[in-house]
C-alpha cells in the first residue's frame, strides 16, 4: 500500500527525470523513501537521491574519491558527466557549478539542517 509520500515521490521522479531508465528511477525512488530522507520535501529528497545515484552509479566519482581527491574536487570533475546524464533523462534541472544548492537544499520539512547528497544517500 503506497503512502501519500510515496505517491509524491513517484510524481517528483516523473517530473524531474521523465526519461530515466526504470532501474535507475526505481533506485532513486527507494533512496528518496529512506527513513533519513523523511525530513525533506519529496522533491528535495528526489533531487538529492538522483544526484547521488548518478554520481555513484554513472560517473567516476567513487574512483576519484578512492584515488585521494577531495569531495569538492571529485564533484567538479564529474559535474559535466552528471549534467549530461540529467539531460539524457530529460531532467527539469541541472547541477549549477556556481550554486551551493546541494549543500543547502531548499526547505527541509522538519526545519533541521539538511545534509549533503552523499551524506544522505548511502550507496555502499
Amino acid at each position: 500500500m503506497a503512502t501519500e509520500r510515496h505517491r509524491l515521490i513517484k510524481r517528483a521522479v516523473t517530473a524531474l527525470i521523465p526519461r530515466a531508465p526504470f532501474l535507475d528511477a526505481e533506485a532513486i525512488r527507494q533512496a528518496s523513501r529512506a527513513q533519513h530522507m523523511r525530513g525533506l520535501k519529496p522533491e528535495v529528497a528526489v533531487w538529492l537521491a538522483t544526484i547521488a545515484h548518478i554520481r555513484h552509479q554513472h560517473t567516476d566519482y567513487d574512483e576519484l574519491m578512492n584515488d585521494g581527491y577531495e569531495k569538492d574536487a571529485a564533484r567538479f570533475f564529474v559535474l559535466d558527466d552528471t549534467n549530461d546524464i540529467l539531460d539524457d533523462w530529460g531532467a527539469s534541472r541541472r547541477l549549477d557549478p556556481d550554486a551551493d544548492e546541494e549543500k543547502r537544499p531548499e526547505d527541509p520539512v522538519d526545519g533541521g539542517e539538511p545534509a549533503e547528497a552523499d551524506e544522505i544517500v548511502d550507496w555502499q
